[in-house]
């Protein structure tokens, strides 16, 4: 029986099988190690090694990623970074591709920074419907920082300079060392047990890492989770990032901006209440002016309404009607007076008899004219009427049948111009000048 074989790799397959399987399983890892055979050329990426007593491994960080990193690794450097294992398949050389680089010192504390960022989160700690908003119109802060602290000064003086009226509450705590955390926590419980403040800010000034640790514990982030206060985290300064703000209501870049966020400010409260009363007054103003014009217009219509102002309008009206009545009166009587003096001037001059018996003579001369051109007409029209009448006899069908002439018709009474017109036995009509013949047809002969 033969056996099977083995399946043969190129040495491209087995470099790119094998660059597949470290970066499925080495995807994100941390390490620490010391920098050595450190360059950079002109691309900006970072080449170096990273080894410890007994082994070494080469790595790349790529420009992209170097360019947040705070400083500048030497040969020597002890560091910590997170990177993913991958292979260079030209030269089979095994590498890690570097993230995140840290100073060893530093690296520790950001190891567990991010292990506890990354479990609070699966948790849904930091989930954005989680946060409570801050209240609007706050009567009285409350504050969890050391009392002898530069973070409470910077709060208070803010707070005095916008608004003086807000009252504040201190719950004076440690905030650096190892009690600070948990003295942080029943600072943040006893106020939720009081439910003495409107709104809690929670935080410090600005320090090393290992300063702002106490604010990175878990015991501090589940007290503010738990908090029925909305609560302000105002840690160090606005490069300064801790679990705390990531679980408070409101991150502040500092004490001094947490304390704006809360206050109100007074001179802009001033001036907002300045323009309002502005706008206030323009505006009765000009609610007065038009309420005044719209009084008027219903005055003016009012006066028009009124009964006096009517019998006011039929007043004038009449008035009017009859100077223009007495007028045309006036008028029409001068015309007719005119009128009359030149009928009497005329009759003056051209007796009425006289001229009456003159337009007689004309009508009895114009009645004889008449009479004479209306005879004449008619003789004229009798002599053509009687022309048009021989004219006509002369072309009727009756006098050519008066000369001896007939005119016969077929069955269809169809006059018959040709023998083929008709056929045989059929029935034909002859029409004379006096009478019809009726005929039957025997014989057809044409020629």
């Amino acid at each position: 029986m033969q056996q099977s074989r083995p399946p043969v790799y190129s040495i491209s397959e087995l470099n790119a099988a094998v660059k597949a399987q470290l970066e499925g399983n080495f995807r994100q890892v941390w390490l620490s190690g010391e920098i050595s055979n450190f360059t950079q050329p002109v691309s900006g990426h970072w080449y170096f090694s990273l080894k410890d007593n007994a082994a070494q491994v080469r790595g790349a960080m790529f420009r992209g990623y170097n360019s947040r990193t705070p400083f500048r690794p030497q040969n020597g450097m002890q560091v910590i970074v997170c990177a993913k294992v991958s292979l260079y398949e030209p030269r089979g050389d095994y590498q890690i591709i570097v993230e995140q680089m840290l100073p060893a010192g530093d690296g520790m504390l950001q190891q567990q920074f991010e292990a506890l960022k990354l479990k609070l989160a699966e948790r849904g700690w930091f989930d954005a419907h989680l946060k409570k908003s801050l209240p609007q119109n706050c009567q009285r802060v409350g504050i969890v920082t050391s009392s002898t602290g530069a973070a409470l000064h910077d709060i208070l003086k803010v707070l005095r300079r916008r608004d003086p009226s807000l009252e504040v509450v201190i719950y004076p705590s440690l905030v650096q060392g190892k009690e600070a955390a948990a003295n942080i926590a029943e600072m943040i419980d006893l106020a939720n047990r009081r439910q003495e403040v409107d709104v809690l800010i929670v935080g410090r000034g600005g320090g090393s890492l290992e300063d702002l640790w106490c604010f990175n514990e878990e015991v501090v982030a589940e007290a503010i989770y738990r908090s029925q206060l909305p609560i302000i985290s105002a840690v160090g300064h606005e490069v300064d990032v801790t679990i705390a703000d990531f679980v408070a209501d409101v991150r502040a870049a500092t004490p001094s901006v947490a304390a704006e966020l809360v206050s109100r400010d007074r001179q802009a409260l001033l001036d907002r209440l300045q323009n309002a009363t502005q706008h206030l007054g323009m505006a009765l103003d000009r609610c007065f002016g038009v309420k005044t014009y719209q009084l008027h217009q219903l005055k003016m219509r009012l006066l028009q309404c009124h009964p006096q102002k009517h019998l006011a309008d039929r007043q004038q009206r009449f008035q009017a009607f009859n100077y223009a009545l007495q007028t045309a009166m006036q008028k029409y009587i001068a015309t007719q007076q005119t009128q009359m003096q030149s009928l009497q001037q005329r009759l003056q001059h051209n007796p009425l008899p006289l001229k009456i018996q003159k337009d007689q003579q004309y009508c009895l001369a114009l009645t004889q004219r008449l009479q004479q051109q209306v005879q004449g007409q008619f003789q004229h029209q009798k002599y053509h009427f009687a022309k048009l009448c021989a004219e006509l006899n002369q072309l009727s069908p009756l006098a050519i049948l008066g000369r001896g002439y007939s005119i016969t018709l077929n069955s269809k009474e169809h006059v018959i111009k040709e023998a083929n017109d008709v056929q045989k036995n059929e029935i034909i009509q002859t029409r004379l000048a006096k009478g019809i013949v009726i005929s039957r047809v025997e014989e057809i002969k044409t020629a």
